[in-house]
């Protein structure tokens, strides 16, 4: 007799997909540094073993996970897998059926990517629960294709923290704070990225996303009510839709009081962070409403603006054309100022 757990997996594996990553091999030699080149006669290109080279003159380069969505063809999966501008991705279904997939939003903000794909049949999905209530130590299932090489893997575990944040690359150079994730001691490996967290029901709460490396049990998931969000914004604006202020800041704390003699050890700091990263953009919401660089935002909506609860956090709730009420603190008087949100490019 099958246990729960069995049963929960039948039902979910046929909506997990693989996602291949391929690319020219002229577009891989563009990338590859002169110096790392062996000198090759004019005509003759890098060798590669034939067997890793398509009908179609593709080379494998990568892979992740994903699980559809909608019968129809609609995918999730992470904004990371399917980042390179230049690649070709590919979903393979778990009757191994394959079908070009065409990127149809990138989260700006989660990361968190759509893609879509034309099937002959109606596809099996994935169920979407609500992450606002999951809860600590509620068993869960990962399930993914793990390092892009083994299919239907499944890792089981426990929520082990809610709303954490961490730095992860978001592409070979940039990294990125990730906010309000779900913390999991579920194995989750690079290639089961985009692959979801379910819970004993057979919904999806979750998107895999990253691992710390050299940290055992530490996986993270971006919650799931964040896609089906972005799932609402396609539907009824063709495109992912997110709110910009417009400014650049670091979050105060004891330590950053102390160390740039702050008056106050909350808020955060308007601050440019670097010649191409200036502290307010020229236009932006931030800007109109009269931010200046070396501001200090004490509040937003009422609320203090902490570590636990950054800016990011107060715009990951609120919709393009929301007014957001700023106290701004600039030498040593506070200002009250409104900031009318706009659409992230």
């Amino acid at each position: 007799m099958s246990s729960p757990i069995t049963k929960t997996i039948l039902k979910v594996m046929p909506a997990v997909v693989s996602i291949t990553i391929s690319k020219s091999l002229k577009e891989i030699e563009k990338e590859i540094p002169q110096e790392y080149l062996p000198s090759l006669p004019q005509g003759q290109h890098l060798e590669i073993p034939e067997d890793a080279i398509d009908a179609h003159g593709m080379v494998k380069i990568g892979g992740g996970s994903g699980f559809i969505v909608n019968a129809k063809g609609i995918i999730l999966t992470n904004r990371h897998v399917i980042l390179d501008p230049n690649a070709e991705y590919a979903v393979i279904t778990n009757d191994n059926k394959k079908y070009k997939a065409e990127i149809v939003a990138r989260d700006p903000i989660d990361d968190v990517a759509i893609l879509k794909i034309e099937p002959e049949e109606k596809l099996t999905i994935v169920k979407l629960g609500d992450s606002s209530k999951i809860e600590l130590g509620e068993e869960v299932l990962a399930i993914g294709n793990a390092l892009g090489l083994f299919k239907n893997t499944v890792s089981r575990g426990i929520i082990s923290g809610l709303s954490r944040s961490i730095r992860a690359a978001v592409d070979p150079i940039h990294m990125q704070e990730l906010r309000g994730l779900i913390q999991t001691d579920a194995a989750i490996n690079p290639g089961n990225s985009g692959g979801p967290l379910i819970n004993l029901q057979g919904e999806a709460i979750g998107i895999n996303t990253a691992i710390v490396f050299g940290a055992q049990n530490l996986g993270f998931a971006i919650p799931i009510n964040s896609a089906k969000r972005d799932l609402d914004d396609l539907k009824e604006y063709g495109r992912i839709r997110r709110p910009l202020l417009g400014l650049r800041y670091l979050t105060i704390n004891e330590t950053l009081k102390e160390k740039m003699n702050l008056p106050v050890s909350y808020g955060a700091l308007v601050l440019n962070q670097g010649q191409h990263s200036p502290a307010l953009i020229k236009g932006g919401p931030a800007h109109q409403a009269g931010v200046k660089e070396k501001d200090i935002v004490l509040e937003c909506n009422g609320e203090k603006i902490t570590e636990e609860k950054t800016i990011q956090d107060f715009l990951e709730v609120m919709n393009v054309g929301d007014h957001l009420n700023l106290k701004i603190l600039r030498d040593k008087k506070e200002l009250n100022l409104k900031a009318v949100l706009t659409e992230r490019k």
